[in-house]
């Protein structure tokens, strides 16, 4: 408990403990460290609310068999949530987080499936493909996601193991 009172007063200076540790020290390497703590928030969830609205929309197209659409507003909404990260790291802290040693995986994983989503609408003209990599790109997107929640992916994890034994 001491550890999050530090990290949330801006006292822990370790930039692997927290999502937030960069912000609460004092903007970290933000682009625009003059923003107050609640504009950063306000920021984020704007992005995580256009992101999601995004993929839902794109969602929609499949059902009128438009899959280039699907891709991109699909795409186009996993970036747009991932982007509002950027208002609570800044952009060097964030691409650092992204590529560490128990991210790189989840993160290559959906930066390849956003890109073969894509491609597989527009170049393969495959909606089967399109669905396929989408999926992969959602479960990609959840385990980064829960990637910055202490022992989750451990929970998920024993949480699947029971499911399937």
């Amino acid at each position: 408990m001491d550890s999050l009172r530090k990290v949330l007063n801006g006292e822990d200076t370790n930039e692997d403990s927290s999502l937030l540790s960069g912000v609460t020290g004092g903007g970290g390497d933000s682009c625009c460290p003059s923003l107050s703590w609640e504009t950063r928030i306000k920021g984020f969830i704007a992005c995580c609310i256009i992101g999601v609205f995004l993929s839902v929309f794109g969602i929609v197209w499949v059902f009128f068999a438009n899959y280039i659409g699907f891709a991109l507003l699909y795409s186009l909404g996993t970036f747009t949530t991932l982007g509002g990260t950027l208002f609570l790291r800044g952009p060097t802290s964030q691409m650092k987080a992204m590529f560490k040693d128990t991210r790189i995986i989840a993160t290559i994983v959906m930066l390849i499936s956003v890109v073969l989503t894509i491609v597989s609408a527009i170049a393969w003209n495959s909606g089967a493909l399109c669905i396929l990599f989408c999926i992969f790109q959602f479960c990609a997107f959840g385990w980064y996601s829960i990637s910055y929640i202490p022992f989750a992916r451990k929970a998920v994890k024993g949480c699947m193991d029971s499911c399937l034994a």
